[in-house]
């Protein structure tokens, strides 16, 4: 098939090495930031922070971060252009969807005197909260709807990325405790270019099963 689109989804792959003399492009990131931003999120609800890793100590603390374990995802953290953090809020609440509501009244898309009304979509928040006001396993979902815009976005850029569930939530939360502030990470994406020579991922012939196995039409 010939589309610009899969195209993009042929070429990406996931980098095991980055060459850490590139880096991304002002003009990329300010694409690559805006994508994030109009992710897709069950309600709207956008229930995210994106925690980017672009300075010097900033790439040291997530470097540290992987004392303990999945020590094989560290070298990223210093050679790869940036890494983005993917945090959600573990108990997102009526409070948190207000904003969201707020916002929508602000850019139009909700009439002031329909504001109560359209809290009822908060039912799906209500749905997946438990008696402690723990929703986490439904905010970490959204994020994943980001990480795959993001991905997406970076490969058409030409831009190579690597998704990192290989990540300490735990160290994470103590080493950028500001800068999560109660928010949890569980993904993270690097991203860069990968070096020519010790990323041997890029010259590997990608593989998927097959379409009739995976996809069916009824």
């Amino acid at each position: 098939m010939t589309h610009a689109i899969i195209s993009d989804l042929e070429k990406r792959y996931t980098a095991k090495r980055y060459d850490a003399t590139k880096r991304v492009s002002a003009e990329d990131l300010a694409v690559i930031y805006e994508a994030m931003v109009l992710s897709p999120s069950s309600i709207n609800s956008q229930p995210w922070k994106f925690i980017v890793i672009e300075s010097d100590e900033a790439k040291q603390r997530l470097h540290d971060s992987f004392a303990n374990k999945f020590q094989f995802n560290q070298p990223h953290a210093k050679a790869a252009s940036h890494t983005i953090l993917f945090a959600y809020n573990p108990k997102y609440t009526r409070e948190d969807y207000a904003k969201v509501i707020d916002q929508g009244i602000t850019d139009g898309r909700t009439k002031p005197e329909e504001r109560e009304g359209a809290f009822g979509a908060f039912a799906f928040v209500d749905l997946n909260t438990d008696e402690a006001g723990n929703n986490a396993a439904w905010t970490k979902s959204q994020t994943y709807l980001a990480l795959g815009n993001t991905m997406h976005t970076l490969a058409r850029l030409g831009i190579d990325s690597t998704p990192m569930e290989g990540v300490d939530s735990e160290m994470l939360g103590q080493i950028f405790a500001k800068e999560l502030d109660g928010y949890v990470c569980d993904v993270a994406l690097a991203f860069g270019y990968h070096h020519s020579d010790e990323d041997y991922n890029a010259k590997l012939p990608k593989s998927r099963l097959k379409t009739e196995q995976v996809l069916q039409v009824v």
